[in-house]
């Protein structure tokens, strides 16, 4: 199995390196469109599920297909007539991210891991996959799928740089202006099931905020992560694989 799934992210890296193949969708910096957006890439630093840095996060800079930035601006506009703004945690996701989460998966004694037990503390590494936490094939690396909460109007949550007390279904702390979702980024946990049980009324309120904003521009909600949103619904193109840096952006046709 795990031969097979790194044939195919093999196939899909060369498809990208075909002539015109990484041209095929308009990558942009999402600052360049909406500069009012914050920007909290945790792939890019340490303290995410994999414990690491992960591979292909060159920079911690947000890009998405030119479709999906413009709309994310128009959520963006639309949350300030309440106080609101939008930070986003991850964007364009490189395929061989997404194979090093494979990989990480299989890391004998992962479970034991202080990033895991904090990001995954019920869940086997290994049932990740099947329970829908971990995709082997993510519509991250199409360019079209966006991870982002909710922050007051203003705020700048500084990127975290150890993991915090307790596991990801801990009450947030929200003297960083991030709204209380329940549970953190990448919670691993039914608790982060939109309409999960044991979240109060203002964290409920707040992912039902969310998600009004982002379906009413366009994006599909995915029901087991409160932060997970693909614009448009039912793309199912072609991965890619550049790395993470404003300087990689494929070029146009």
């Amino acid at each position: 199995m795990r031969l097979l799934i790194h044939i195919a992210l093999l196939l899909a890296g060369i498809w990208t390196m075909l002539p015109g193949a990484a041209r095929a969708a308009d990558f942009v910096l999402l600052s360049d469109l909406a500069p009012g957006i914050v920007q909290s890439m945790r792939y890019a630093t340490p303290v995410n599920f994999t414990g690491a840095r992960v591979p292909g996060y060159k920079t911690g800079t947000c890009i998405l297909t030119r479709p999906t930035a413009e709309a994310l601006a128009a959520v963006q506009e639309q949350l300030e007539t309440q106080g609101l703004g939008l930070v986003v945690f991850d964007c364009y996701r490189p395929e061989r991210a997404v194979a090093a989460f494979v990989d990480w998966s299989r890391k004998p004694g992962i479970d034991d891991d202080p990033a895991k037990q904090f990001f995954a503390p019920t869940v086997p590494a290994r049932r990740l996959f099947a329970q829908g936490y971990i995709a082997t094939r993510s519509g991250h690396s199409r360019g079209h799928t966006v991870d982002l909460g909710l922050i007051k109007l203003g705020a700048t949550p500084p990127l975290p740089t150890t993991l915090p007390a307790g596991n990801c279904t801990s009450p947030q702390d929200a003297a960083d202006g991030l709204l209380d979702m329940g549970s953190s980024f990448d919670c691993l946990d039914r608790k982060s099931w939109f309409g999960a049980k044991g979240v109060t009324e203002t964290q409920a309120r707040n992912r039902e905020t969310l998600r009004a904003a982002m379906i009413a521009a366009g994006f599909s909600p995915y029901d087991k992560e409160w932060w997970h949103y693909s614009y448009p619904p039912g793309d199912s193109g072609s991965g890619f694989d550049f790395p993470v840096d404003p300087a990689a952006l494929p070029a146009r046709d």
